[in-house]
């Protein structure tokens, strides 16, 4: 029986077409990208946006952080200066010579301000006529000071004041201790003594 054998030379066309197409299990995988560009597009986009959504979080704690800490700043600011009003008005009060006595008359009334104001300048010109007349001179020290109490524009403080007391009419006096009862008010940029008290 003869076999109808093509010779190496004799190569046909349907033999050539036969092969162009192979099927099989891979065949669709050699047609397929190995990296999805839109799926990568997508993944940088939602990452971009992720990274500007922290970005402007941290920014906007950082903001928040220094505002609050501006804010703690200038509050203890304020109550420092409500603290060095009283304690500079407690000197004032208690720091007074009859040599000067109207100099320290006009300084404890450029520290005040409201019923204190209004008080002292109705009494200040008696009491100056007493100190020239008794020649009498105190000493202030502070020794204690203490806000009470903030609200607004406004505070009260305790101080302690130990006062020396001299005149050429009584021998050395032995230093008393004073505690007032200091309220302080806001006028405008400056801090100005708006009543005193006496306290046990």
């Amino acid at each position: 029986m003869a076999i109808d054998v093509a010779a190496p030379d004799e190569v046909t066309e349907e033999s050539i077409a036969g092969h162009e197409h192979v099927d099989g299990p891979d065949s669709d995988a050699l047609d397929t990208p190995l990296v999805d560009g839109d799926a990568l597009g997508g993944s940088a986009r939602w990452l971009l946006v992720a990274s500007s959504v922290i970005v402007v979080a941290l920014f906007a704690l950082v903001s928040w952080l220094g505002l609050q800490d501006y804010k703690a700043h200038q509050g203890q600011a304020e109550r420092q200066r409500f603290l060095d009003t009283a304690r500079q008005g407690a000197l004032n009060l208690t720091t007074i010579d009859w040599q000067h006595a109207d100099a320290d008359v006009r300084r404890i009334m450029d520290g005040a301000t409201g019923e204190f104001y209004n008080d002292f300048a109705n009494r200040s010109q008696p009491f100056v006529d007493v100190l020239k007349q008794t020649k009498a001179s105190s000493v202030g020290t502070v020794t204690d000071v203490g806000l009470e109490s903030h609200a607004g524009d406004s505070a009260q403080a305790l101080v302690s004041v130990a006062v020396n007391t001299s005149n050429p009419a009584a021998a050395q006096q032995v230093p008393r201790a004073w505690r007032m009862r200091i309220s302080v008010q806001k006028v405008g940029d400056q801090m100005k003594v708006s009543n005193v008290e006496f306290v046990p």
